[in-house]
């Protein structure tokens, strides 16, 4: 059976089957990138590639609901969930046609000397996106859509999990006009991917998924001297030190861990909360996790990996607040991990699923200790009343991202990276079009004097 398949996770059916590609094939789909950037990024010029991606927003948004079912059938999320998803990524294309020639005006430099000087952003070549199942169009769209509008081709190598997706957006782009080779996928193993990295005319490579995934990616794209970008997940703090509306905080905890089942980088694993709101928030906690309706996880054996690392925390003796810690197929019930002993090494691990960590402090400093005691460093969460607080705790907190009395508040125009084993880089916003970019400096001499 082919690594490439969808495999509906309410089912345990799988519903289609891909072919890996040859060498071949893979050969010629960069041939084909290198042949497109030869016109896509050099010659063209950025209002006629930002209109392109106007057609691309558009076409997401009439095949929309197309778009929500294949994905709703490869990794299970629901069906309103899959609409959001899709209207984000439509979004995301838009705004990068719109503000994309703006984020690449020449930057002017005073120079000391008589003359002139300018950076210019300039293209590089072709890149390697190896993207992950959890947000099959979103993922791609914050790599894709920022690149594109800078003259790069992009080639996707996608989550086998997420072939037909894979399929469906690249006839999105070849339907909008873009050039044959600008915008292409492949169903590759990981061996081919790391050919594709070491070809000299793939100039970078940009990778969400796993610690174990960006070791391996970041190691390939260092041997071949490749600028490489790197999301890596999270185990994200959700601090709570004080309230005038606990139902509110409580329905944006709740909002923030079981978001497409809690299969989320950035999504609030560990609950931080102090000690006079800890016993209200964790009872008011409960009784809505009791009333979320979950999606699937994107397959069994996720699943299961989910119910062996909950019951490793509870032979290392965390309490099982709420829930069993058990799999249905792929389905798991939200699930409540208190009492988590300091030496249990599962208190480090990040739990992709609907497990949320719930843990009493003493004190602001206690709270920042223990938010920052980890190898993640992707997002984090604050509630408070005190403005001031929310600012300093901000600052202190060593993750790429800080979120003052919100969640769920990832926009096109914000910068989206971490910091520690979550990765490196940034995208979204005018920082998604500075990582594959070549910052050019050209100097001018004063006018006559040659």
């Amino acid at each position: 059976m082919s690594m490439y398949a969808v495999t509906n996770p309410a089912t345990g059916e799988v519903e289609e089957t891909y072919e890996t590609f040859t060498d071949e094939q893979i050969a010629a789909t960069v041939d084909k990138a290198q042949e497109a950037y030869a016109t896509w990024g050099k010659t063209s010029i950025a209002e006629e590639r930002a209109e392109l991606l106007r057609k691309v927003a558009d076409l997401y948004l009439e095949r929309e609901d197309e778009l929500a079912e294949i994905i709703n059938h490869e990794m299970g999320k629901k069906l309103d969930e899959c609409r959001v998803e899709v209207e984000f990524s439509s979004a995301i294309y838009r705004y990068y046609a719109d503000n994309g020639p703006a984020f690449m005006a020449d930057t002017p430099i005073k120079r000391e000397a008589e003359g002139s000087a300018v950076i210019r952003h300039k293209s590089v070549g072709p890149l390697l996106g190896i993207m992950p199942w959890n947000y099959p169009y979103y993922q791609v769209a914050r790599f894709a859509g920022p690149n594109l509008m800078l003259g790069n081709t992009i080639i996707l190598k996608h989550a086998p999990l997420c072939p037909k997706s894979a399929e469906a957006m690249e006839r999105i782009f070849l339907d909008a006009g873009f050039p044959e080779g600008a915008y292409s996928k492949v169903y590759a193993t990981n061996e081919q991917a790391a050919d594709i990295i070491a070809d000299p005319r793939v100039r970078g490579v940009s990778l969400t998924g796993s610690e174990r995934a960006g070791t391996a990616v970041a190691s390939e794209a260092g041997k071949a001297l490749k600028k490489v970008v790197c999301e890596l997940g999270g185990s994200d703090p959700f601090i709570l030190l004080s309230t005038n509306d606990m139902d509110a905080v409580v329905e944006a905890a709740v909002a923030g861990r079981y978001e497409n089942c809690g299969q989320v980088c950035n999504g609030s694993k560990r609950f931080i909360v102090i000690d006079s709101l800890y016993d209200e928030f964790l009872d008011k906690f409960k009784k809505a996790s009791a009333t979320v309706e979950l999606a699937p996880l994107c397959s069994e054996a996720a699943a299961e990996r989910l119910a062996e690392q909950v019951a490793r925390a509870v032979e290392a003796g965390a309490t099982l607040e709420y829930g069993d810690g058990r799999n249905d197929g792929a389905f798991f019930k939200p699930t409540i991990l208190t009492n988590i002993p300091e030496d249990s090494p599962v208190r480090y691990e990040e739990f992709f699923g609907p497990v949320a960590q719930f843990y009493r402090v003493s004190s602001e400093e206690e709270a920042v200790a223990l938010a920052n005691d980890t190898s993640f460093g992707l997002g984090s969460y604050v509630f408070t009343t005190d403005e001031e607080q929310g600012e300093r705790i901000a600052d202190e907190l060593e993750t790429g991202m800080t979120y003052i009395n919100e969640v769920g508040a990832d926009s096109c125009e914000l910068p989206f990276g971490g910091v520690k084993n979550s990765g490196f880089g940034r995208e979204l916003g005018s920082l998604g079009m500075g990582e594959f970019v070549n910052l050019k400096l050209v100097c001018t001499n004063a006018v006559g004097r040659f």
